[in-house]
C-alpha cells in the first residue's frame, strides 16, 4: 500500500471532504479503527432508540446505518473493479432512492450492526490483499476519475462523517474535531 494520501487528481472534489477527515497515511488502519470505535457506538444503541431521527424528514438511525452499509458495498465494489484493471466507467448511486426503496425500519438494529461489521471485514479483506500496483490504479466512478487509494480513504471518511452526525445530532454527544 502506498504510504501517502491521495492527491486531488485521484478523486472528484466532492470527496475531498471525506478524505480530509481520515487521519494519517494508512487508510486500512483508519478502517480498522473505525470498525472498532463505530462498533462500540452502534452496540450502545438500543432497538427502540434506533428508530429515532433527530428531526422531521431526517433519516432514522436504522436508515443512516443502512446507508453506511450500502455505500461501503458500493465503494468496495468500485475498489475491486478498479484494482483489477477494469476501466469500465462505474455509475453513481442516488442515496435517497436507496433509503426510499428499502424498508430499513423493518430490520432489527442488531442485524444491521452485524451487517456493518461483516461488510467492513469484507472490505478489509479486499484491501489488505491488494498488491502495491493495484492501489495506484485509476478508474472512473460517478463520471470522475478515482484511484483505489482514494476509494479506501473515501470509505473511511464517509463513515467518520456519518458517525459524527450520529453522535452529535442523534445522540447529543460532542466529538473531538
Amino acid at each position: 500500500m502506498p504510504n501517502r494520501r491521495p492527491d486531488p487528481s485521484e478523486h472528484a472534489p466532492y470527496y475531498g471532504k471525506y478524505i480530509s477527515l481520515v487521519p494519517g497515511d494508512d487508510p486500512v488502519a483508519a478502517l480498522q479503527e473505525n470498525l472498532r470505535t463505530t462498533s462500540e457506538l452502534l452496540e450502545s444503541i438500543g432497538e427502540e432508540q434506533s428508530n429515532e431521527s433527530y428531526a422531521a424528514g431526517k433519516w432514522s438511525m436504522k436508515q443512516l446505518l443502512g446507508h453506511l452499509n450500502d455505500a461501503e458495498r458500493i465503494f468496495s465494489y468500485r475498489a475491486t473493479r478498479i484494482s483489477r484493471g477494469d476501466e469500465t466507467p462505474l455509475p453513481g448511486f442516488e442515496q435517497e432512492d436507496y433509503i426510499k426503496n428499502f424498508p430499513f425500519e423493518s430490520l432489527r438494529w442488531a442485524d444491521l450492526v452485524a451487517e456493518y461489521k461483516a461488510i467492513r471485514q469484507s472490505s478489509l479483506a479486499l484491501l489488505t490483499q491488494l498488491p502495491k500496483a493495484a492501489w495506484e490504479r485509476r478508474g472512473t466512478a460517478s463520471n470522475a476519475p478515482v484511484s483505489v487509494l482514494a476509494v479506501a480513504y473515501i470509505m473511511a471518511g464517509h463513515e467518520l462523517h456519518h458517525v459524527k452526525i450520529l453522535r452529535e445530532k442523534y445522540l447529543g454527544k460532542t466529538t473531538a474535531a
